[in-house]
């Protein structure tokens, strides 16, 4: 699968919600698996990921001692192993830093939180009854991506195919068609698994829905001086 490895969009203020995230995510990943058993894992991601069955049913039998609504937030910084934790931090280091400089430390972590819950309500709605757990941060990562493709779409990115421990560089390419594909292998790989009844795995609804918010949020949430479709 084709990674993204960098960009040459520059900014110019340090990313301090960004970095807060990334380092919460990995402070949690930590607790999760190197503190506890493999009992204890699972446990861990049942009690702070989000079980929509929880979220919509009260007369559903509630196991975890956390009001479920609060694990629309928890669940945004638990992973399922290391790969989803450092995929997620990849896009959000690539592409975060450059959103919260177009909006505001302030501004920045009150969209990625609605992003979030955005993202949340995309994958809740078509199946209420899941006993699955979603976690993960890439609902509002996703959000982050949507709002790049509107700012910068000329930026350019560059690819890397992974090859066992060797990520061998495929070019630059321009934002607009990196994400482009991103969300429209969304689309595809979602509506395969709606057709086909897939359960668990990716959580592709979180994903389109957390993208169509940062596109639809970024407006709002941009200083006045950054334009849409930045011209380079």
């Amino acid at each position: 699968m084709v990674i993204p490895l960098h960009d040459d969009n520059p900014t110019t203020t340090k990313p301090k919600v960004t970095v807060g995230i990334m380092i919460a995510c990995t402070a949690v990943f930590a607790l999760q698996y190197l503190l506890l058993s493999r009992e204890g894992e699972i446990e861990f991601i049942y009690l702070f990921g989000l079980i929509p069955a929880l979220l919509t049913n009260p007369d559903f039998v509630d196991p975890a001692p956390i009001p479920p609504l609060l694990t629309v937030l928890t669940s945004m910084f638990v992973h399922g192993g290391f790969w989803h934790l450092a995929g997620n931090l990849l896009y959000l280091w690539i592409f975060g830093n450059n959103i919260e400089d177009a909006m505001g430390h302030v501004r920045f972590g009150l969209f990625y939180l609605l992003c979030g819950i955005a993202a949340v309500a995309a994958q809740v709605l078509p199946n209420p009854a899941s006993e699955v757990p979603m976690v993960g941060a890439s609902g509002a990562i996703s959000g982050v991506l949507g709002a790049y493709l509107l700012l910068f779409p000329r930026a350019k990115v560059l690819l890397g195919l992974p090859l066992g421990f060797l990520v061998v560089e495929i070019g630059r390419y321009p934002a607009m068609w990196v994400l482009a594909a991103w969300f429209a292998m969304q689309l595809v790989m979602g509506s395969y698994a709606a057709i086909s009844g897939a359960t668990g795995g990716i959580a592709f609804g979180a994903h389109i829905g957390g993208f169509v918010a940062g596109c639809l949020l970024v407006t709002i949430f941009k200083r006045r001086s950054v334009p849409l479709w930045r011209r380079w």
